[in-house]
């Protein structure tokens, strides 16, 4: 049986989910960076904990929990590109990465630059630039497996 100490995390870390984002959903430490915070989120939403997407999104652009959106898509990667400030010391920050992944039987990029504040010794996310294009059926598959994305990960 799988545990989060064997688990990878799904903020492709390469630590185990036990030893990345798991404690900052349990609240056991706060994320230390934008960085951090912002992996920390991605798998938040890979695994379904609305919760903590809720309360890591600052409240000046917060949405209502119930209209919480990206919840019901199969997330299926994460690459940072770039992070800008950001750090231990900083009060703002900006992380730009792209996510991969399928709704609607679509394959999706999304490429974003997250504005990211710090409060109180606490990261929040504000909000970002965004765009989507799309991931075609014969692509070769976002998650690495070096298979067509309509064979792997679109199924």
């Amino acid at each position: 049986m799988a545990t989060e100490n064997t688990v990878n995390c799904p903020c492709k870390s390469g630590k185990t989910l036990g030893n990345c984002c798991k404690p900052y959903h349990d609240g056991t430490v706060d994320a230390p960076t934008a960085e951090a915070l912002m992996r920390s989120r991605y798998s938040a939403f890979v695994l379904g904990l609305s919760e903590y997407i809720w309360k890591t999104w600052h409240e000046s652009t917060r949405p209502e929990l119930e209209i919480l959106g990206g919840l019901g898509l199969k997330w299926i990667d994460l690459k940072v590109v770039s992070s800008e400030a950001g750090g231990n010391s900083d009060e703002q920050g900006k992380v730009h990465f792209i996510a991969s992944f399928v709704g609607g039987n679509k394959g999706k990029v999304l490429h974003e630059v997250s504005d990211f504040v710090k409060e109180d010794g606490l990261w929040y996310y504000v909000d970002g630039e965004s765009s989507t294009a799309d991931i075609s059926r014969n692509d070769s598959c976002p998650c690495g497996s070096g298979i067509k994305f309509k064979r792997c990960c679109l199924k």
